[in-house]
């Protein structure tokens, strides 16, 4: 692995997650979860409906008491703490963020079988019995998508399972104001970023010696989740501004309320893909 890309990676990652922690707190819910949410009746508070889109993730992974669990993009620490609490395996969680890192690790504050670490999984070589990796592979570019399914597959048992939950690209037809929104995207708010497309992932995983047992799009969730955010953010704005800037927060109600906009629509998706190594 080149340790110059793993550098960009790095760099890419803290531009966005280590803006300020004060400021996603105003418009996440307390358990700090930066992906889609899931309302099985739609009524659900933005704090239950992510701890129902984490069970429903680890459910998919049969998980056992102490099984090892690889969250690949752990983000503030919320998939990997509930995997622990819940389900009474031994995590150990991946975030290329440093203030991901240290929130994450503070809340564990050294609780055995659970562990944080700044690393990506290019270079983690410890095996596990399974995988999981929630809104990490659309930091990807396509160059790496090999590589990752194969360090996964290396890093599982034959048949164990991953759960790999992205965002995607949704209709084929792209139009201008979808490549306009694509380009603002990747130039304000997740440098180094692509959406995949579905085909692609199925097709990667594959190719790197994964079966696709499930995919399941969760579109709808997502345009209701980046709705609530904004909601959120808006009500904060004062204070919004005070941590960050007025151009930072513009430039976010814009990022949030577009994004629910393109997945209201289809221009993009958001999909679980349950793929068993063979």
């Amino acid at each position: 692995m080149n340790p110059e890309t793993l550098t960009v990676d790095f760099e890419n990652v803290q531009a966005h997650y280590d803006l300020s922690e004060e400021f996603f707190q105003l418009y996440l819910d307390p358990t700090m979860t930066y992906s889609c949410a899931y309302f099985p009746t739609g009524k659900e508070t933005l704090e239950k409906a992510q701890i129902a889109k984490l069970d429903l993730s680890l459910d998919k992974l049969k998980l056992k008491p102490g099984a090892r669990l690889l969250d690949i993009g752990c983000g503030w620490g919320s998939t990997a703490r509930r995997a622990r609490e819940k389900y009474g395996v031994k995590v150990v969680g991946l975030t290329l963020s440093k203030n991901q890192f240290e929130y994450a690790s503070r809340l564990a504050n050294g609780q055995d079988g659970l562990e944080f670490r700044l690393e990506g999984w290019e270079t983690y070589n410890e095996p596990c019995d399974k995988i999981i990796s929630i809104g990490a592979f659309e930091h990807f570019t396509p160059l790496k998508y090999d590589a990752f399914f194969t360090r996964c597959k290396k890093l599982l048992p034959e048949n164990g399972l991953m759960l790999l939950h992205t965002i995607t690209t949704g209709k084929q037809n792209k139009t201008f104001t979808f490549l306009r929104w694509t380009h603002f995207i990747i130039s304000h708010i997740f440098p180094g970023g692509r959406l995949p497309d579905p085909e692609q992932v199925v097709s990667h995983s594959r190719l790197g010696g994964f079966e696709l047992l499930h995919a399941e799009s969760l579109r709808t969730h997502y345009a209701h989740t980046l709705d609530l955010w904004a909601g959120n953010l808006e009500r904060n704005q004062e204070e919004a501004i005070r941590v960050t800037s007025e151009q930072t927060y513009n430039t976010y109600i814009k990022y949030l309320t577009s994004c629910a906009d393109h997945f209201r629509i289809g221009e993009i998706n958001v999909y679980q893909f349950l793929l068993k190594a063979i």
